[in-house]
């Protein structure tokens, strides 16, 4: 059974930087996309940041410039730096991956269960 373990989460203050790692664990063939989404109270999921398993990123404009996405592969982690906090990054942050689970099958969607940042002004 595969699962997406988030750590780092925690409240910071404004300004401030925090990391954010998720973990791949299980059985299971490949990882190729990981990333983050977060969701506020109100508001819809957004994509903060991904990163192709060959090391391409894509950031959501909310964070584009003030957060960094990584990933070990060998580890089947996926780190996100974030930097100059703001309270309006207060949020529910979810881990996404697209992992085949056998050789002879299809991606498939996994989600971690969330790891709340808060920042406070």
């Amino acid at each position: 059974q595969v699962q997406l373990v988030e750590s780092g989460g925690g409240l910071v203050q404004a300004g401030g930087s925090l990391r954010l790692s998720c973990t791949a664990s299980g059985s299971f063939f490949s990882v190729d996309l990981m990333g983050w989404y977060r969701q506020a109270p109100g508001n819809q999921r957004e994509l903060v940041a991904d990163i192709r398993a060959r090391g391409s990123t894509n950031y959501g404009d909310s964070v584009k410039g003030r957060s960094t996405i990584s990933r070990d592969n060998a580890k089947n982690t996926v780190y996100l730096q974030m930097s100059s906090l703001k309270p309006e990054d207060t949020a529910v942050y979810y881990c996404y991956a697209t992992i085949q689970p056998t050789k002879w099958q299809h991606n498939d969607d996994y989600w971690g269960e969330g790891t709340q940042v808060t920042v406070s002004s």
